[in-house]
């Protein structure tokens, strides 16, 4: 599906409402209140289609002051999150160039997300970490604070070491798996030589234990996964500090690209104002790659942007969509 419209015109208002849609969140916020229309105290976004022949119906609905509600077939999902674990959307806006050019925490939370896309069974191993990691922090205040001993660590720090090396394996592993498909999409792309890198030693107990004073200072863990970063580069490049925006944009749609060929099922492809930066030949690649990949919509302001016949033409002008 080909969305196109004036700058400003609400293009990617509809994007935005079939991320929210399939995944329970926007890309764009984590502010659900700002999803509000101005003057309203609700808002619902519904879509209807099919999957393997089914008819799969879905609803969100926010409120203010209240928690999001997430419906299938009518049925109410236990959270928004559970939506990820029935749709797998993938998403190209101009701020997702952060996963490239912004600091390891963007880095992080991709790569995360795209371990339990790729990998469901371990996608909770993320959060378990990240919950231990709490406590553990938690526990070193109330020393720092003279309100427990250091014996009250114990267990804390032998959870964060567990679940932090299962957490650097889960990465390990993934990349491994992105890393061939990235490599081959962003060489036809005209980015060669492209590579990830995670060379990061996983928390052991001794290591956390060697620290242990420094951390009570601190009131922090000073060493594990939540601090470890993912390098994109391209041959010897580092591509965050030394690459320009055109290839920063280039490997991000890379990334969606050799993710997709990982997932179980086909995923819906959104790709915010993708076109406007690539030549002519970039963007026959990225339409012959996506025209397979899975269901997609492509926001331009002209149609001639796709050098593709799309299966619909969707025209957004202000407050009407056609």
């Amino acid at each position: 599906m080909l969305v196109v419209g004036e700058n400003g015109a609400g293009k990617t208002n509809l994007l935005e409402s079939l991320h929210l849609a399939t995944q329970g969140f926007s890309p764009r916020t984590r502010t659900d209140a700002q999803l509000i229309r101005f003057g309203e105290t609700a808002a619902r976004v519904s879509l209807a289609g099919r999957r393997e022949e089914r008819r799969v119906e879905v609803s969100v609905t926010l409120r203010e002051a209240d928690a999001k509600e997430a419906r299938v077939n009518g049925a109410r999902l236990p959270s928004s999150e559970a939506l990820r674990r029935e749709f797998s959307t993938l998403v190209f806006t101009p701020d997702r160039l952060a996963i490239v050019k912004g600091p390891p925490a963007a880095r992080r939370a991709y790569f995360d997300r795209v371990l339990g896309r790729v990998s469901p069974a371990r996608a909770a191993v993320p959060q378990d970490y990240a919950a231990a990691l709490v406590q553990r922090n938690a526990a070193l205040r109330r020393v720092q604070l003279g309100l427990s001993d250091t014996a009250a660590l114990e267990p804390w720090t032998e959870r964060v070491a567990e679940l932090g090396a299962r957490l650097v394996e889960a990465r390990r592993q993934t990349l491994a798996q992105l890393e061939p498909g990235f490599a081959e999409r962003a060489g036809e792309l005209g980015v060669a030589a492209a590579h990830l890198r995670y060379d990061v030693d996983p928390p052991s107990i001794a290591a956390l234990e060697a620290r242990l004073q420094r951390d009570v200072d601190r009131g922090a863990t000073g060493i594990g996964p939540h601090l470890d970063d993912v390098l994109i580069g391209s041959g010897d490049r580092d591509l965050r500090r030394f690459g320009s925006q055109g290839e920063q944009r280039l490997v991000v749609l890379a990334l969606l690209l050799a993710e997709a060929e990982l997932l179980p099922r086909r995923p819906l492809f959104l790709l915010d104002d993708v076109l406007s930066e690539l030549d002519p030949a970039r963007r026959r690649i990225l339409a012959a790659r996506v025209s397979t990949a899975g269901q997609t919509l492509v926001t331009a302001t002209e149609a001639s942007s796709l050098p593709a016949e799309p299966a619909q033409v969707v025209e957004v002008v202000p407050g009407r969509a056609w």
